[in-house]
């Protein structure tokens, strides 16, 4: 199997990386929707999702730019799709900046996502992000301090369900691509 990764796609955003994008955001949304606890209302009335943990691949797999992508496009569009619709704008800058940031990690120098710990800083990094910006936007959105940080228990369970899940998964998927 020959994949298009960051490494070797110094190039334009060529067809094959139009088709592997559209699968990866396909992926997160399916993770996101399919895959899925919603939360009482009594906490956040959120969800607690897979989404993340093919975010976290794809942006270890592939990169941060297909990261980003996956990231904003599947978890905005599940948004759209969905009673969480006002949230589409905040989720697709917050999970484009996810991937992006793991991407950009976890492809530092010469790791190019092959390295455990730097995927695992590099999705604790992006957590962080996350928690704040929800947090943000739930301030946006709700102007209430107590209701933000209700959320913050389901977005860290997000996180560390991911990174379990993700970092595995994302190294076998790395041995099957060619250099």
């Amino acid at each position: 199997m020959n994949i298009t990764t960051e490494s070797n796609s110094k190039s334009k955003f060529n067809t094959r990386d139009l088709v592997e994008s559209a699968l990866l955001i396909a992926l997160v949304y399916i993770a996101t929707r399919f895959i899925n606890i919603r939360l009482p209302l009594a906490s956040t009335g959120g969800l607690v999702h897979l989404g993340n943990t093919m975010l976290f691949i794809s942006a270890i797999v592939f990169g941060k730019k297909k990261g980003a992508i996956s990231g904003a496009f599947g978890m905005g569009l599940f948004d759209l799709l969905s009673e969480w619709a006002i949230w589409a704008p905040f989720t697709f800058v917050v999970r484009g900046v996810m991937g992006y940031i793991i991407g950009r990690i976890a492809w530092s120098g010469d790791k190019k996502g092959n390295s455990v710990i730097t995927n695992v800083i590099a999705i604790v990094t992006s957590g962080v992000w996350m928690i704040f910006g929800y947090y943000i936007t739930e301030m946006i959105l709700y102007g209430n301090h107590a209701k933000a940080i209700l959320s913050i228990p389901g977005n860290i369970t997000q996180i560390v369900i991911g990174l379990i899940i993700g970092v595995p998964v994302a190294m076998i998927l790395k041995k099957y691509i060619k250099k």
